[in-house]
């Protein structure tokens, strides 16, 4: 057989063997690399030190627990939501360019961000907040100009770039308008970077992913019923208008949170969800997947930055960008020579 059927009660759950495969192949190396990660440092610990520290024994408690695990965990947990954020944005789209960072709501996010930090007092929920709205209203003006003699996902992914160069010249004079400290402080954190991150920081961020990936796990046959296409999923029951406004607020909600306290992490939602399919197997942009691929990436690429100029930490955008570059132009090669 090729896929396992969990049956509890009415409901039945089909799992594909080369999916779960490639999903517990994820998970072990997204551990590695989470030890990984608490090892590495000014000091450098060993495993032994990491577990001991975990469980509050040993000289590195501090420097382990409260230092490098909300880095790792920040990592693992907004990888994750990118990642599903851009599974469910090419799964609207059916195009794999059809990501947040593409069409413009890492833009969008990073404006509302960049308001509350000259004009607010900059406090994370303030920053949350204003995130989210600017992510919600680009969502909206994107979606609003697309729908001009029918919906198509070609066209709004053009205006989604088109949207996004416009938002990144409004992002530029917002940062050249801020007093100086200000606008050095929106530079640096705009590169996207997980460096000094703490668990004050991450804690409202943390529980308000946690919400939205409940809510969309409650939705997610549903989601994989619609990514199979419109005839499949309105014959299964499925309401297409719900749950595209479903996952559109629950996709720009995750990237806004992200946005709002690592800066605009970009490709991640753009290479997750299609590596996380190949490696599954699977027809269409599955959720799962694509979340452990993100996690994966973005660690390992946080990690990259930390090494790459030791003892300097780069910012993780920066290697996410390098390597992202790459993978789009192979995608848009890739999508321009298709009939």
């Amino acid at each position: 057989m090729s896929a396992l059927v969990l049956r509890a009660g009415r409901v039945s759950a089909r799992l594909d063997r080369r999916a779960l495969v490639a999903m517990a192949v994820l998970a072990v190396v997204g551990l590695g690399l989470a030890l990984l990660g608490l090892c590495h440092g000014a000091r450098m610990a060993t495993p032994s030190q990491v577990l001991l520290a975990l469980v509050g024994r040993g000289d590195s408690v501090v420097v382990i627990r409260d230092w490098r695990l909300p880095r790792v965990a920040a990592g693992l947990v907004f990888g994750a939501a990118l990642g599903v954020a851009g599974a469910l944005f090419q799964n609207l789209t059916r195009n794999p360019l059809g990501s947040p960072d593409v069409i413009g709501l890492d833009a969008g996010a990073y404006t509302g961000a960049l308001i509350a930090i000259t004009v607010l007092s900059a406090a994370p929920t303030q920053l949350a907040v204003s995130s989210v709205i600017g992510g919600l209203a680009t969502a909206a003006v994107i979606y609003a100009l697309s729908l001009r003699s029918g919906l198509s996902s070609m066209r709004l992914i053009v205006i989604g770039i088109a949207v996004n160069a416009t938002l990144t010249a409004v992002n530029t004079w917002i940062v050249l308008r801020a007093e100086l400290e200000v606008a050095m402080a929106a530079t640096g954190w705009s590169a996207g970077s997980l460096n000094g991150v703490d668990w004050a920081e991450v804690r409202l961020p943390f529980a308000i992913i946690a919400v939205l990936l409940v809510v969309l796990a409650a939705r997610a046959p549903a989601v994989q019923q619609a990514a199979l296409g419109d005839s499949l999923a309105v014959t299964s029951g499925v309401d297409l208008g719900r749950l595209r406004l479903l996952m559109m607020l629950v996709g720009v909600a995750a990237t806004a949170t992200v946005t709002a306290v690592a800066g605009p992490i970009v490709f991640i939602a753009l290479a997750a969800p299609q590596i996380g399919r190949r490696l599954a197997g699977a027809p269409g942009v599955p959720l799962l997947p694509a979340a452990l691929t993100g996690a994966v990436l973005l660690l390992a690429a946080d990690i990259a930055a930390q090494m790459l100029l030791a003892p300097i930490s780069l910012p993780v955008g920066v290697v996410t960008t390098a390597i992202g570059g790459c993978y789009l132009i192979w995608l848009l090669a890739r999508e321009v020579g298709r009939p």
